[in-house]
């Protein structure tokens, strides 16, 4: 995958240390000859920090996608560093403590309105604040985990996903003629801070079902399916749920 993504311009969120997937896909997109900007919430001097240990360390915006404002901003912010946008990876989700673990019948609306408009419905809002920098060829990349089934402690976050799913269908629809794809990657379980915070994580499953076996540890199977998504090699696939999982959704458990 040699220059893939060759002068392409793409906005990574979701980065917050060197151990989230949205790092590994901003390292390899550089690697493909992309030019990149990072947007982080939050703990913003530690993004700025993880940004310094990609190869070429990219500008990094503040964006909370709860925030109209700053959702506002944002295409004048990017246009500070780049003249135009060809991809976005969507790497953004949380859910309260009460949405996950077991809570279900018991999570208060408030906190499910919450897992729901940073999980679902900010891929939505973000496409739509920068649409204006993207031309045909543009491509968004969101991160999935499978929805087709109920996950031990997942709850919310799975009815977000589920939610992420169909928005992206939708989103695929509507922005297919203006030329711009929508697909999802729908990543196995992977060792990242986020991951850790969801009760019962565990990979040993996958360990033992996938046809190919997997690696919770190893991101770049992950990175390189979002980066090819985000390239031109695949001009007439939208809509779609690309899933690297070492084949477990394919089989039974």
């Amino acid at each position: 995958m040699v220059g893939l993504l060759k002068g392409k311009r793409i906005l990574v969120t979701g980065v917050l240390t060197d151990a989230s997937i949205a790092f590994h896909v901003a390292r390899v997109a550089q690697a493909e000859g992309a030019q990149i900007v990072l947007t982080g919430h939050g703990r913003m001097s530690l993004v700025r920090r993880v940004a310094q240990r990609l190869p070429q360390p990219p500008p990094v915006l503040e964006l909370d996608v709860t925030s109209e404002e700053q959702l506002g901003t944002l295409a004048d912010r990017l246009g500070e560093h780049v003249d135009g946008l060809d991809g976005i990876l969507h790497s953004i989700a949380f859910a309260p403590q009460s949405a996950l673990g077991g809570n279900f019948l018991h999570t208060p609306w408030e906190d499910v309105a919450t897992t729901l408009q940073v999980s679902t419905y900010s891929l939505k809002a973000l496409t739509a604040a920068v649409l204006p920098m993207m031309g045909p060829g543009g491509a968004v990349v969101g991160l999935d985990y499978d929805a087709s089934r109920a996950w031990p402690g997942y709850d919310w976050m799975g009815v977000a996903k589920a939610g992420l799913e169909s928005c992206a269908r939708y989103l695929a629809r509507d922005l297919g003629p203006r030329g711009v794809r929508v697909n999802l990657v729908a990543a196995g379980p992977l060792r990242t801070t986020a991951a850790r915070s969801v009760p019962g994580f565990d990979t040993q499953e996958w360990d033992r079902t996938a046809p190919l076996g997997w690696q919770g540890d190893d991101m770049d199977p992950t990175a390189r399916a979002c980066v090819a998504l985000l390239s031109d090699w695949l001009p007439a696939t939208t809509g779609e749920i690309v899933h690297v999982d070492g084949g477990f959704h394919a089989v039974g458990a």
